[in-house]
């Protein structure tokens, strides 16, 4: 029996074929770059290779691609939280410079205004210096206190009066009662009335409320500033100099 021998010819056929699938004498329709077309024009499996690439590395830097144009707005701005100076018109205006804590970026921030009362009146009747605070703390803040993010959340009606029948002496009394106003609106007051000469001292203020409860002294802490929506702690108040304090029952009239 005779065997057939297949052997590799000049042209780089085997057995009559060529290796590449065409025949060694013309143009194969199966010679083809390993890219996917002939040697001598453009890949088209290049380009592919390319673009793999590059996806690849955008991927590996954490970045999201998108074919559509995404508007992330304009950049944050921070609110002020500071009146540049004071108009004329609240420059010339009678009265003796105070300072009252508005809201303004979530916490409680000092803003100098002037009272009309007079200072020998303010400075020497803690009512009197109370009431003119109280009023700045229920105004609408001005345009330029707007406009640098300034609010309060102090509202009416509400006023202060003085101490009742033996209440410690200094004891500022609301027509609300304290734990009835807003977190907010009470850190204001405290923190404003605690800062002037209507406090007693220390960063506190002895407040109560139109009712027979006893008064509480509250303080006005960096951390109250820094978070006034939560509650100003408070202390037991002192006791007067032989009296004690005695709630009345409820349902009584206030005293005094």
């Amino acid at each position: 029996m005779r065997r057939r021998t297949f052997g590799r010819t000049a042209g780089g056929s085997v057995g009559g074929r060529s290796v590449l699938g065409g025949t060694t004498g013309g143009r194969s329709a199966g010679v083809r770059s390993v890219l996917g077309r002939t040697t001598g024009g453009r890949s088209a499996g290049a380009g592919v290779l390319v673009a793999a690439a590059l996806t690849a590395l955008v991927t590996g830097c954490g970045i999201r691609t998108t074919s559509v144009p995404v508007d992330a707005g304009a950049a944050p701005s921070r609110v002020p939280c500071s009146v540049a100076g004071q108009s004329p018109s609240a420059t010339a205006a009678q009265g003796v410079p105070v300072r009252v804590f508005l809201v303004c970026g979530s916490q409680l921030e000092a803003v100098d205004r002037r009272t009309p009362l007079p200072e020998e009146k303010v400075g020497g009747n803690p009512v009197a210096t109370a009431t003119g605070l109280l009023a700045q703390l229920l105004a609408e803040p001005s345009d330029d206190e707007q406009q640098a993010g300034f609010t309060t959340a102090v509202r009416g009606p509400l006023v202060v009066g003085g101490a009742h029948k033996g209440d410690p002496a200094g004891t500022l009394r609301l027509s609300r009662q304290p734990e009835d106003l807003t977190p907010i609106a009470l850190s204001q007051i405290v923190c404003t009335f605690s800062a002037s000469s209507a406090g007693a001292g220390e960063q506190s203020v002895l407040l109560g409320g139109p009712g027979p409860y006893a008064p509480k002294r509250y303080q006005c802490t960096t951390e109250l500033k820094e978070r006034p929506e939560s509650t100003p702690p408070t202390t037991a108040p002192p006791a007067t100099a032989g009296t004690t304090v005695v709630p009345e029952a409820p349902g009584t009239a206030p005293a005094g």
